[in-house]
């Protein structure tokens, strides 16, 4: 699958919200937003507002998913696809879909500052699913999986740092976290409540439904 390499201060930029895709940085005085609060481009900052159209709304609202999770618009659609196949709100299972992805996980639990860090940790085989090496950032986790950090990955500064710096993740009750032994398990699939993205998926539905 592809992985966009550009600049990623862009994307927030774009997009008017912070995305969080740079870890720390997102939470300081630094962030894109707070210096540069207009679209990027040369014509960013002079540019008059345009009157947003039902479709650019709605497209904005799935580039932002995208961007959150880091995924490419193939992958994205296939997640819609699965979703629209299940009983139940499309919205609402294409964002637990998404939610339940491994590298989302693993930096929700504050292993790693950012999704694509956590791709990276994952790429470099420094994790397990329910004692099986996995370094696959797409593995879809389910509930009751158990996720550790190999031994020697917990000596690597990336991960002991993080973690201990990390935001904290009282508002995941989906996953069970051991701070000693540095692994959590997944506890359910979350409600749309416990995923804290400022997406409306029921735009990114109507998107595709056309």
């Amino acid at each position: 699958m592809g992985v966009y390499h550009g600049p990623k201060c862009k994307l927030c930029r774009r997009e008017g919200v912070r995305l969080y895709l740079k870890g720390e940085r997102c939470y300081s005085e630094k962030c894109a937003i707070e210096v540069r609060a207009y679209p990027p481009g040369e014509h960013g900052q002079g540019r008059r507002p345009r009157r947003p159209t039902p479709y650019g709304t709605q497209l904005r609202e799935k580039q932002k998913a995208r961007r959150i999770y880091g995924v490419m618009e193939r992958q994205f659609r296939n997640y819609f696809t699965k979703a629209a196949r299940r009983q139940g709100v499309t919205g609402e299972i294409l964002l637990q879909l998404l939610e339940m992805r491994f590298d989302n996980t693993v930096y929700r639990l504050g292993f790693a500052a950012s999704r694509a860090a956590a791709r990276q940790l994952i790429r470099h085989r420094h994790f397990t699913v329910n004692g099986k090496i996995t370094d696959i950032p797409s593995y879809s986790l389910r509930a009751g999986d158990l996720i550790e950090v190999r031994p020697n990955a917990k000596k690597l500064e990336a991960i002991k740092d993080t973690f201990e710096n990390r935001r904290r993740t009282e508002d995941q009750p989906w996953l069970e976290i051991d701070d000693k032994e540095l692994r959590a398990r997944v506890m359910q699939v979350p409600d749309r409540d416990q995923i804290p993205v400022p997406v409306q998926e029921q735009l990114i539905v109507e998107l595709y439904s056309k």
